[in-house]
């Protein structure tokens, strides 16, 4: 006590304070002991102390695990009242009312083990708490459309929903459109949704604003190749800085084959660029519909540009009503030749006019791949029509041609009924049902004779590409098995031809791809009228090599064949001809003019052959050789062989008769 008295009061504060930090920097180091050394300081040195470093053991460490959580353990062995009941529970806690049109298309599920074809809320007015309560359904099934077009969804319930398809992985088609509330959060959700999730393929955002704000977080999300396919942005308000940040990330998107940009105002400058440097760097888009902006002649160079670099890429390229005029078919008609992959070009609803058209038909007749071709309302008249009617006569690939909304009277139509007696190939030709006012009105009945006459040509290419197809799936599948039989009986497989039958049809065979062309006027009676041709899978007239020594018949129309052959067939020894070690291969291959041309190739022991070739050469100096199938040469020692001929409507190259000689197998 006396102690106590003689500390002053003031310091007794400053003892305590000092005591407690004392205390406190020997519990800190005490604490530290067993991860740190600790050290002495003395005589300026430090001097380690006797302490040791200690770590606790494994088993104190880990204190406990928890397993993630399993997104289907709701969906085991549930029944469809049980999910009702659920629906129905979280209604309740939520205050909101059950929405009906789900509660019957739950009624009518029978199969919870797959996914359903849809869960249809079209039109139903979804908040936050509606929203909530379907994650009682999403848990437990999944679906393969969600459609949430117009249910007036705000941020909170966009996000809530995009978080549950995105973690019970529900839809691979999502129909978000005519939702103009979604937000900056409820946009951030969709983005999160499309990076993460691996089942969405289509995503449907028609008529939902994309804004400045968005766009990055769904352009961060596109650049991440995910598993969407097919994005529609139609009317989402693009243009500008949004198509900017979506076309540099799609340059490096790998996934994305279908997009769908109309009704965006997108212009022919800043736009236009962008869409030219995305088709630049991108292979992979195969649909680029564009329809219903202001892309203008200046907007179509750009596009272009891009264009002559889809050597294996771009298959569709939608430019419906740009306001287009004839000035921009120039850039157009130089692209066109570069282009591999472009199968449908719809250019309906520009003013393209008569002279539009004359520039833009040299294009398209060096272009090698375009089937589908859409010029509906572009101002033409007959002059345009003899334009096009010239490209369809040369055109040994076109299948469908939209002509509709035009001027086109007798003259035209004169023109294209006789392009149709020599075209093999065009399966649909869409005019206008009724014909236009004449001043002579016979040439009305005119008109109405030769609309059925084309229609007549085009039915008649449909029959002849079918029968083709069916021509062809019998010769592959007796090439299934492709031998030659050789002089001794035996028979040995090919393994050493250059191109066999079997590889040569799996590298140009392909099926004709769907005939409805992309247009907006097309009515449901033509769609109907086109559905049989669409499901026919006739095979396209490409250049294919076969195992049988047929020749191709003549087009009817007296037009070219539509399919060249390419033949390599051994020959059997003719009866009553001495035995010879030699073999006997027929090359034949088209030749210039639509012409066929045929090569029997005899192969001689090797002390025979230095002479047939001499004899071959002497044969080709010499004027006026036969060039009908009645050479004859004959076997050194008086034996017969058999003849060696060209059969050929007109003079054949040397170097191509030499280069067909050389396909057969031991060659010299």
């Amino acid at each position: 006590m006396s102690t106590a008295q003689d500390v002053p009061a003031g310091s007794a504060g400053e003892s305590l304070s000092d005591a407690i930090q004392t205390s406190s920097t020997e519990a800190a180091a005490t604490d530290q002991a067993g991860l740190y050394p600790s050290v002495e300081h003395g005589d300026d040195k430090l001097k380690p102390s006797g302490k040791r470093v200690t770590f606790p053991s494994d088993e104190d460490i880990i204190s406990g695990a928890v397993e993630p959580k399993d997104p289907w353990r709701h969906a085991q062995n549930v029944t469809v009242e049980e999910i009702l009941s659920f629906y129905k529970q979280a209604c309740q806690k939520l205050n909101c009312k059950p929405i009906p049109k789900v509660l019957k298309q739950m009624q009518e599920m029978k199969d919870l083990t797959q996914r359903n074809e849809c869960l249809d809320l079209k039109g139903e007015k979804l908040d936050y708490k509606a929203c909530e309560s379907l994650e009682e359904i999403l848990k437990r099934v999944q679906f393969k459309v969600i459609d949430l077009e117009q249910t007036n969804l705000d941020e909170d319930g966009a996000s809530a929903l995009f978080d549950m398809i995105e973690y019970y992985e529900s839809a691979t088609h999502l129909n978000i459109s005519f939702n103009k509330h979604i937000g900056t959060r409820g946009w951030q959700a969709a983005a999160h949704m499309m990076r993460k999730t691996s089942s969405l393929q289509y995503l449907d955002a028609r008529n939902t604003p994309l804004l400045d704000h968005s766009a990055p977080f769904v352009a961060r999300a596109l650049r991440i190749s995910g598993s969407l396919a097919v994005l529609h942005l139609e009317n989402a308000g693009l243009s500008g800085r949004p198509l900017m940040l979506l076309a540099t990330a799609l340059k490096m998107n790998m996934n994305l084959r279908e997009l769908y940009l109309a009704d965006n105002k997108l212009n022919g400058l800043q736009d236009s660029a962008q869409l030219g440097n995305l088709l630049k760097f991108n292979y992979n888009i195969q649909i680029l519909d564009l329809r219903n902006n202001h892309i203008l002649d200046s907007g179509l160079a750009y596009v272009c540009e891009g264009l002559k670099e889809q050597r294996k890429g771009l298959v569709t390229l939608v430019l419906w009503n740009n306001q287009l005029t004839h000035n921009g078919m120039g850039y157009l008609a130089a692209a066109l030749p570069c282009t591999q992959s472009l199968e449908t070009l719809n250019l309906g609803h520009n003013s393209l006019g008569n002279e539009g058209v004359h520039k833009l038909k040299d294009g398209l007749i060096t272009n090698r791949s375009v089937l589908r071709l859409g010029l509906a309302s572009i101002k033409l008249c007959c002059e345009g029509a003899v334009a096009v009617a010239e490209f369809i006569a040369e055109s040994p690939r076109l299948l469908r041609l939209d002509l509709r909304e035009n001027e086109i009277k007798t003259g035209g139509l004169m023109a294209l009924s006789l392009a149709l007696k020599v075209n093999t190939s065009l399966l649909r030709l869409d005019l206008d049902r009724e014909p236009k006012k004449e001043t002579v009105k016979s040439f009305i009945e005119t008109q109405r004779a030769l609309l059925a006459e084309i229609q007549n040509g085009c039915k008649r290419n449909f029959i002849l590409a079918k029968e083709k197809e069916e021509t062809e799936q019998k010769m592959r599948q007796s090439a299934s098995m492709a031998e030659i039989a050789t002089e001794d009986g035996t028979r040995e497989e090919e393994e050493e031809e250059p191109l066999s039958c079997s590889q040569s049809r799996e590298s140009t065979e392909t099926s004709i791809p769907q005939m409805i062309l992309e247009s907006d006027s097309d009515t449901e009676d033509e769609e109907a009228e086109t559905n049989p041709q669409t499901h026919t899978g006739v095979a396209q007239p490409l250049l294919s090599a076969s195992c049988t020594s047929s020749l191709p018949s003549a087009s009817p129309a007296g037009g070219p064949s539509a399919i060249s052959v390419i033949t390599v067939t051994e020959s059997t020894v003719p009866p009553g001809t001495p035995p010879s070690p030699g073999r006997c291969i027929s090359v034949s291959s088209p030749g210039r003019g639509h012409k066929i041309f045929m090569v029997t190739r005899v192969e001689s022991p090797p002390e025979q052959q230095q002479q047939q070739q001499q004899q071959l050469q002497i044969q080709r100096g010499l004027p006026g050789a036969p060039s009908h199938g009645k050479e004859a040469s004959k076997k050194p020692g008086g034996g017969n062989t058999p003849p060696t001929h060209v059969s050929c409507g007109l003079d054949l190259e040397e170097l191509l008769l030499e280069a067909s000689l050389e396909t057969g197998r031991g060659a010299p």
